[in-house]
């Protein structure tokens, strides 16, 4: 068995392998209180949760353009009865190292599925379990070369949110694991039962794309001195700012297949024409509202481990 070095340092590097989620025996469609974001949890009390069928459908053509553009795709090890389409948050590839998050506790047997199929196949010395308070998923962290952006919640009642995943434990290990790095920490609003007041990670309100520009949905921020950060670093000419409407379908979270390409939900139609004509990118356009009903969308399911 080959073993995979990992190689990450931003969103748009040409990506090389990836660790994708499984629609598979998803189980049963989840009480309101079993939900763990508040899309999900809409779903459930308005009756639209997705079916298998969708969700494997919707899948199953993000794995075709991955494997139109030579991406070696791996898989986690299958579940029974458990929602796996969400690889991003299991683990993070920073560098050459992959970092085991510390999940929800209703997410914890993801950890085990990676660690039967995915972990394994990572090169020794390169696989880090993070300290037991630090509270971090994959969704909050955000890499462009020397900066790491990383969202958070920062209230008192941060214990109160199921939609509270990153927390301050996890911003003093980045700033002491990665001392070479600018850590951004960027405040997210939060609600755990109405999906328009609260974003569950970070990639569900920026990121970056193509060279130098980025993805933006100003209002999921908590305070407006972050969204001036955003508007320093990159320009306000090099930001696409998403509304409030298109941030609930995750009009932020599309995955870059390099600089010049990305494959984003085929609803975005504003965003995907604005791509295309304004920057000159190539969009590979999926399916994607059904499972965007669970909370996540395309970055949330595809993990990277190597990127050019």
């Amino acid at each position: 068995m080959e073993r995979i070095l990992p190689h990450v340092t931003n969103e748009t590097g040409r990506l090389k392998t990836v660790v994708l989620g499984l629609p598979y025996n998803i189980g049963p469609i989840p009480t309101l209180q079993e939900t763990y974001d508040a899309k999900s949890y809409e779903a459930v009390q308005l009756g639209c949760f997705p079916s298998q069928a969708d969700i494997i459908h919707e899948m199953d053509a993000v794995l075709a353009v991955l494997e139109r553009y030579g991406v070696e795709v791996l898989r986690p090890a299958p579940l029974e009865d458990y929602n796996q389409v969400f690889a991003r948050d299991v683990a993070f590839t920073i560098e050459d190292t992959l970092f085991i998050s510390n999940l929800i506790p209703d997410r914890g047997l993801e950890t085990e599925a990676f660690g039967r199929s995915v972990f394994p196949r990572i090169a020794e010395g390169h696989l880090e379990t993070l300290p037991e308070r630090v509270h971090t998923e994959g969704g909050d962290i955000l890499l462009y070369d020397d900066i790491i952006f990383v969202g958070t919640y920062l209230g008192e009642d941060y214990s109160s949110y199921k939609t509270a995943r990153t927390n301050h434990y996890a911003l003093d290990w980045f700033r002491e694991r990665f001392p070479h790095k600018q850590i951004i920490p960027i405040e997210l609003r939060k609600h755990d039962h109405d999906p328009r007041q609260s974003v569950l990670h970070l990639d569900c309100a920026f990121q970056p794309i193509s060279r130098g520009r980025a993805l933006i949905y100003p209002e999921g921020f908590m305070h407006q001195r972050d969204v001036a950060l955003m508007e320093e670093i990159f320009g306000k000419d090099q930001l696409f700012r998403v509304t409030p409407d298109e941030a609930y379908h995750m009009s932020t979270n599309v995955v870059s297949l390099s600089p010049e390409a990305l494959i984003s939900d085929r609803s975005f139609v504003r965003l995907n024409e604005h791509l295309r004509s304004a920057w000159g990118m190539t969009v590979e356009e999926v399916p994607y509202q059904e499972i965007s009903k669970m909370g996540g969308l395309l970055r949330c399911s595809t993990m990277p481990l190597r990127r050019e």
